[in-house]
């Protein structure tokens, strides 16, 4: 691609985040610098708006970081979180700080069972060394044939391997109710649209063709709809053809811009 890589990037949260980032422009202790279209701040916008906490929405656009950004956080990576006039950041991180430091603020994210509790440790972090690394060798591979069905299916693998830890019912996670796990994984499950666009469908088989996975699919399915209905998850996300020129450049042959450095360490943008 010849122009430069933030030519493309809508500047602004569009559809209903643009109503929460306008909502939240004035001044408040606790500032959340962001990037509309990062999975990563959105793990911990949704948690900011699950619990109702203030805050100040501060966009960042990672080609032209604001000095007061890189003062908190001189790598200038977003989220990054202004507690106290101090710097927090790593997405899981902040969403574990938020449910500690407001603990009036409810619903309470984090179980009350120690195993429980380990157990959302545990399985966050296989999102983000497992589930994400798959994500984005599925976007980025480049060619058809065994290479794409392979990454395909070793996408799908981690996908079915986390269902399978659910609770039976759902739809959430760990039961009727969302957890942090819900939290931190429902932005990729918010972007699965995106294979559709870039490489030919996700790949998951339709209702009743799932043969021995069947049951896996169904609760899957389950849990999508959950994600994808829950107000501060939808409410959060912006309209789907701005977040397109940003995956575009996955799907082509960008691993070494920006942004796709930024994703592969699963730490910033976008």
């Amino acid at each position: 691609m010849g122009s430069h890589p933030d030519s493309n990037l809508h500047p602004v949260a569009t559809g209903p985040a643009k109503a929460i980032v306008d909502a939240h422009q004035q001044d408040q202790p606790l500032k959340l610098y962001s990037g509309w279209f990062c999975p990563f701040v959105q793990r911990a916008w949704t948690v900011l708006e699950e619990k109702k906490i203030p805050y100040q929405y501060i966009e960042v656009n990672p080609y032209n970081k604001p000095q007061s950004l890189l003062a908190l956080n001189p790598r200038g990576l977003v989220p990054t979180l202004q507690y106290d006039s101090k710097p927090l950041y790593e997405s899981t991180v902040i969403c574990e700080f938020l449910e500690e430091a407001y603990p009036d603020h409810a619903p309470h994210l984090m179980p009350k069972d120690v195993y429980l509790r380990a157990k959302t440790r545990i399985w966050t972090d296989f999102c983000t060394s497992r589930v994400i690394p798959a994500f984005h060798r599925f976007l980025q591979f480049q060619g058809e044939g065994e290479g794409l069905e392979g990454v395909r299916g070793e996408f799908l693998d981690k996908l079915k391997e986390m269902t399978g830890e659910m609770d039976a019912e759902g739809p959430f996670f760990f039961g009727k109710e969302p957890g942090l796990i819900d939290f931190v994984v429902a932005p990729w499950v918010m972007r699965l649209w995106i294979f559709d666009h870039f490489k030919g469908g996700l790949g998951i088989p339709a209702e009743g063709q799932g043969g021995e996975d069947e049951a896996l699919w169904t609760r899957f399915r389950k849990w999508t709809k959950a994600l994808e209905e829950r107000p501060s998850i939808k409410n959060t996300t912006s309209e789907r053809e701005h977040y397109l020129p940003i995956y575009q450049r996955y799907a082509d042959d960008t691993a070494q811009s920006e942004l796709a450095k930024a994703t592969r360490t699963g730490r910033g943008v976008p």
